[in-house]
């Protein structure tokens, strides 16, 4: 087994696995209905997991609050399907990963529209070079030198 996965990342993914599937499953509290897990750590002494959250409505208390109100449930049900010494106590966090992934993505677009319209409007005020500019105009040298080491 390669060193960059251990026991803790294992059990990590497991736990993640099983509280996604008892949240769809068991927990009939609607405070906890959309909600996606994206992870979970584990400390090395498996006392304490993080697991962190989003919603499709974003940072919600009542979310939070449903959450913690389920920890205990989820930790006691995690207990009998996983077989382990110490069972982790849950810790709920909203993780805001996904909402600044798509607010960078919205502000590339936007850099990517600006830089559309203004080379744009550059070269409509400029023109194209026609081929009699370039002959006119040999490339400078530093350009020269690039051409000659393709």
């Amino acid at each position: 087994m390669p060193k960059g996965y251990t026991r803790t990342d294992r059990i990590a993914e497991q736990i993640q696995r099983e509280v996604a599937q008892l949240l769809r499953l068991d927990v009939k509290d609607p405070r906890v209905r959309m909600i996606t897990l994206t992870g979970v750590e584990v400390t090395k002494d498996y006392s304490h997991a993080k697991v962190f959250y989003t919603t499709l409505d974003g940072v919600s208390d009542a979310v939070q609050q449903g959450l913690e109100h389920a920890s205990g449930y989820l930790r006691s049900q995690l207990a009998h399907s996983m077989k382990l010494r110490i069972m982790p106590q849950l810790h709920f966090i909203y993780d805001p990963s996904i909402e600044r992934g798509a607010h960078l993505s919205k502000l590339i677009d936007q850099a990517v529209a600006s830089d559309k319209t203004l080379n744009s409007s550059s070269e409509a005020s400029l023109g194209r070079l026609s081929e009699e500019d370039e002959i006119d105009h040999p490339p400078s040298k530093a350009v020269a030198k690039d051409i000659s080491r393709r």
